[in-house]
């Protein structure tokens, strides 16, 4: 074992076996996410850690689970991580396998999409720990099918997005059967208002683990905007791709146009893949895995793809379209220059961006460079200043953007809660 990494690592808490493991993973030097909040959560301490996307903070949050379960008594889940997106579930559940096995840690999750018998039947095994979205794990409480009895520990990954995609409900009914007392670590990438009061409700006395505003790019990405028109953005999106190696994912703002550039790259020969919350949960998981494993080069997306998805090595991110929200643009160019890697960023501005480029860059607090051979930026005609509807995809309050959750992992929240929780 290195002991550099037995030094970094284990000067946090972290014991010898699970060291051993992070550094036959390449895990050998902590990032300032996981220095700040692995040794308080080690302590029992509840956290709430805010850091960008990329910055390592499943590992935060997965090792002190681990770590504070493995000496503990089996039979029961003691500790449920919830997380906005299948994709994200699925991944944090990857990490507990890989982390746990060495400290006989074992986790199960609940997704919406996914067999619900083949579920309970994962439960009936015991697991240490549930991984699930919120609304499937509702759908589990309403049938008595999980039990938080014996739950000595909680996670809110990606609260901000949570929040986001419209399932404040949904936290409140979880929250309010969760048993006291409890250690609970919340993790986000922003800190908005009402994040603010989720915060209020399920921490106590938290230590705050804050690491980076999210409205810095991460240091390696380059990112620039090309100036075009809306006829000229998949002609653009094709000589951009001529010219690049390696993988690259593209956002767009609406799943129809997702679907429309895959066809159109599929033709012309490319191996590309389609990611957003209209598709089945098979089609997403292969989306995904072929997209990591090199299968695919290419991956279309929504912003179901902008947080917390961990794939290596993407050399370049297209926005094909601005997203709707400043800040997810800090999130979407994040996918790419991960862990202190490089990478590009490209956005397509037409004139109706105009509005949408001007927030970002004041967010970042600069203005964004031009690409090499963009155009002049374009002044919005008549029809182009009438701004999009965003494809929401639900009513009301906190009605989810664009790459929400289907109606597997969204809830109504009007079914009353079962009195058998109690236990």
């Amino acid at each position: 074992m290195s002991a550099t990494a037995l030094s970094q690592f284990g000067a946090l808490g972290v014991s010898a076996p699970l060291v051993e493991v992070l550094t036959r993973l390449g895990l050998t030097e902590p990032t300032p996410i996981q220095v700040q909040a692995i040794p308080p959560a080690l302590e029992g301490r509840d956290v709430l850690g805010c850091a960008q996307t990329g910055t390592g903070k499943t590992a935060a949050f997965v090792i002190p689970i681990i770590e504070r379960l493995a000496d503990g008594p089996k039979g029961h889940p003691r500790a449920m991580i919830l997380a906005p997106t299948r994709e994200l579930a699925f991944q944090i559940q990857e990490t507990v396998d890989k982390f746990g096995r060495v400290r006989r840690i074992f986790a199960t999750t609940l997704v919406g999409g996914a067999d619900m018998h083949a579920q309970v039947r994962g439960l009936r095994q015991r697991p240490d720990i549930i991984v699930a979205t919120p609304g499937r794990l509702l759908d589990h409480m309403w049938q008595g099918t999980v039990s938080f009895g014996k739950l000595r520990m909680v996670v809110l990954d990606e609260a901000d997005r949570m929040l986001d995609m419209g399932f404040a409900p949904q936290l409140n009914q979880i929250i309010e059967a969760l048993p006291e007392p409890r250690q609970t670590l919340l993790f986000s990438a922003t800190m908005p208002s009402n994040l603010a009061d989720l915060a209020r409700m399920s921490l106590n006395d938290p230590f705050k683990a804050m690491v980076t505003k999210s409205a810095t790019p991460a240091e390696g990405v380059t990112h620039t905007v090309h100036h075009t028109a809306n006829s000229d953005k998949t002609s653009l999106l094709l000589s951009i791709l001529k010219d690049t190696e390696g993988s690259v994912l593209v956002f767009t703002r609406t799943k129809h146009r997702a679907d429309r550039i895959g066809e159109t790259l599929e033709k012309i020969g490319c191996r590309v893949a389609v990611l957003h919350s209209g598709r089945r949960l098979p089609q997403r998981r292969a989306a995904l895995e072929g997209f990591r494993r090199g299968r695919f080069e290419i991956l279309v997306a929504t912003d179901i793809a902008s947080r917390g998805l961990d794939v290596d090595n993407i050399r370049h991110v297209i926005n094909y379209d601005l997203p709707n929200v400043p800040e997810d643009y800090v999130h979407r160019i994040g996918r790419t220059a991960r862990m202190n890697a490089t990478g590009w960023a490209t956005s397509f501005v037409t004139g109706e961006d105009n509005h949408s480029l001007r927030m970002i860059e004041k967010l970042l607090g600069k203005a964004v460079p031009c690409a090499p051979g963009s155009g002049k930026p374009a002044v919005a005609t008549a029809p182009e200043r009438r701004r999009p509807r965003p494809d929401f995809g639900g009513r009301g309050f906190g009605a989810p953007r664009t790459g929400s959750p289907t109606r597997h992992d969204r809830t109504v929240a009007r079914r009353p809660r079962p009195s058998t929780l109690a236990s």
